[in-house]
Formats: structure tokens, sequence, C-alpha cells
């Protein structure tokens, strides 16, 4: 305060604009230092590093296990839930879209592999009869397709633990890989932070010196 009452406790001093400018790019400044500071922080260092008895790490590596853990349980109750996974296959439109290629495997049994298998038995089978068995395997596997699956997702889940499966990939991830791609992938939006960081400082200095002036004068 001592600063600006040198400067404006007499209205007949002449003005000085650098004692007005700079208190403006000062806070300008020091608020884009704090969002750098803070954005580099965030990765850095990677490693623990160890000062005074202090250990310091970027804000994510020192957290990786534990975003791992979380993420791990997001993905496997939100994304790939057994319930999620069960409604999605058995959804009778899955089951639609697999229908003509279902088809096509029958009609080529029925025409062809039957007739290298049982000869004799092709020779009896027309075309009427094997269109109203393709029709009857049709019917008999959309009916079983819903708990095959169901089986089919119950069995998977238990053998594949989704949880732990990302939990281990992130666990894994090389924090100077991710940091790299994070910073090359958000840089611009980063710079826009910064800069308005800068503004809102340089707009506090602002009314900070038309307090000031306020008064002292």
């Amino acid at each position: 305060m001592r600063f600006y009452y040198v400067f404006f406790a007499s209205q007949k001093q002449e003005l000085n604009w650098l004692q007005i400018i700079l208190p403006l790019f000062l806070s300008a400044f020091i608020c884009w230092l704090l969002i750098f500071v803070f954005i580099k922080g965030l990765f850095n260092p990677v490693k623990p590093l160890k000062i005074a008895g202090i250990t310091l790490q970027g804000i994510i590596p020192a957290r990786q296990q534990d975003f791992a853990v979380d993420i791990g349980r997001l993905v496997s109750n939100e994304f790939f839930s057994t319930d999620m996974l069960q409604e999605k296959v058995t959804d009778t439109k899955n089951f639609a879209k697999l229908k003509p290629e279902i088809e096509t495997q029958i009609d080529n049994f029925l025409r062809t592999r039957l007739k290298d298998t049982f000869p004799m038995l092709s020779m009896l089978i027309g075309d009427k009869t094997i269109n109203q068995l393709k029709g009857a395997f049709l019917m008999e596997i959309e009916s079983l397709f819903p708990i095959i699956m169901n089986k089919y997702i119950a069995n998977l889940s238990n053998e594949l633990d989704i949880k732990k499966t990302v939990q281990d990939k992130i666990s894994g991830f090389s924090m100077f890989a991710v940091k790299e791609q994070f910073y090359q992938s958000f840089k611009k939006p980063l710079i826009r932070i910064q800069l308005m960081a800068a503004l809102i400082g340089f707009m506090l200095g602002f009314l900070h010196v038309l307090l000031n002036m306020q008064i002292f004068s």
C-alpha cells in the first residue's frame, strides 16, 4: 500500500504512467503464472522427486493407481456391465441382422453339404422340403438365440474381469507418453485458459488501481 500511497497521496503530484501500467501487467503475469504452474503440475514431475524431505510429483502420475481403479470401476459398471451386454446381444434386431447369413448357411447345408454327407437322403428332398426345413431351423435358432447369448455373456463375464483388465491397462500406461499426448491434444484449450487467466489478472489489477486512485485522491 505504501507504493500506491506515495503515488496517489497528492493530486498535485505529476502522474507517473509506469506506476499505473506496472501493477496491471504484474497482476496479469501473476494470474497467468499460477495457471501455467498448475497445468505443468498436472504431470510434472512424472517421477517422484524429493527436495528437502518433501516429495514432489505431478497430480496425475501420483494418482495413477487411483485413477486406474476408478476408471476400471466406471467402465465395468457403466459401459460393459453384464446386464447391459445381455440386453444388447439378445436384442431381436441383432438376430435380424444375422438372419440373412444364417439362412444362407442353412440353405448351403441342405442343398450341398447334406448331399455330400447323405446322398440317398438328399435325393428325397426337394425345394419345397428344403424351404420348409430352412424355415423350421430359422424359427428354432431364433428362439434359442437369446438363451445361448445370455449363457455366453455370463461365461464371458466370469472369465473376463473387465474391471481388473482396464485397471491393469491404465496402471501400465507410461505417464511420459500420456503427458505428451495430453499436452499435444489440449494445446490450444490450455493456451486459451492461460490467456483468460492473464486477462482476469489484468482486470483485477485495473480495479485495484482505480480503488487506490479513489482512496488517495
